[in-house]
């Protein structure tokens, strides 16, 4: 009988910052890189994490500014994509993982293709989870935020949806969901994000990193020419009632791709909650593949 594997909470130093992280499995130089969004953490991965970690090693860090991970303030530390993806990386360099398959989802899009720009060899397959790299997928939704990007004014500030709450923090678990759907949600997740949320600054911190994602649209076509060239192995995975990304994203993962999975569930924006077997299943299998695809790494061994 197979039992799933623990999950270890660990901290490492890594790129100047002190960084919460969550693995399971045998360490190895090959592994499943977790990536959580907005508002979340590790956190997020709890049931998926022991299920990965029984065939694969698998990691999932919270990134600067979430769950607990340092959050300095944004007077010392600025709050960019460019800037997560490098201490994310400087993490995984660290644990000795020299490849892997990036899962990622909502603001972890950014910085995971970030880190797939800079070192296309160390990617072996991609999983999306309701993360945009298209213009489809930015509905009207993201009008306000156009505006302000193009001419960020007080005025433009002040139309922007009011997020950074409390409220807006709950909302982004259960926005668009059904009374019944609502009703799986684990209230403490929301509760949780928000106790992290509220450290000194680090509402600036997610401002800035909202201001940031114009950048992350304007390197859409950076990604796709990435999506052309190399033909990672992708898994899209979708929440059907995401209010923040339109469901017109999953087909434009097939402009690119010469070949593509995708799989849409009766969920929101953080479906996770409510899907993560389902969730964990469909990785176990794309995970085999991709490794059964694999060609060994040669070099020195894992230095852990």
């Amino acid at each position: 009988m197979r039992h799933a594997a623990k999950t270890r909470h660990l901290f490492r130093d890594a790129g100047g910052l002190r960084l919460h992280y969550r693995e399971a499995g045998v360490p190895s130089s090959t592994a499943v890189l977790l990536l959580h969004g907005f508002p979340a953490s590790s956190h997020s991965f709890r049931a998926v994490l022991p299920v990965l970690g029984e065939q694969f090693y698998a990691v999932a860090p919270d990134m600067p500014g979430f769950g607990f991970s340092d959050a300095p303030p944004p007077d010392e530390y600025v709050y960019t994509y460019e800037h997560l993806s490098q201490a994310i990386e400087a993490l995984v360099d660290d644990l000795g993982v020299r490849r892997y398959v990036l899962f990622v989802t909502d603001y972890s899009t950014p910085v995971g293709y970030l880190m797939a720009l800079r070192h296309p060899e160390r990617v072996l397959g991609l999983v999306v989870q309701n993360g945009n790299t298209h213009e489809a997928g930015l509905g009207e939704t993201w009008d306000t935020a156009r505006r302000y990007w193009a001419e960020p004014t007080e005025e433009n500030r002040a139309a922007l949806p009011d997020w950074l709450t409390f409220d807006g923090t709950r909302d982004q678990y259960l926005s668009g969901l059904s009374p019944e759907l609502q009703a799986l949600q684990p209230r403490e997740t929301w509760h949780l994000d928000w106790e992290r949320l509220t450290r000194p600054g680090n509402i600036e911190a997610h401002f800035q990193l909202f201001v940031d994602y114009q950048h992350h649209v304007a390197r859409f076509p950076d990604i796709a020419a990435y999506h052309r060239e190399h033909q990672p192995q992708c898994l899209v995975l979708w929440g059907r009632h995401d209010v923040y990304f339109d469901i017109a994203e999953v087909l434009a993962y097939h402009e690119d791709m010469d070949t593509l999975e995708a799989h849409i569930y009766d969920g929101g924006h953080l479906f996770l909650e409510t899907h993560a077997a389902e969730v964990a299943a469909q990785l176990v299998t794309f995970m085999g593949d991709v490794f059964d695809r694999t060609a060994p790494l040669s070099g020195p061994p894992d230095p852990r």
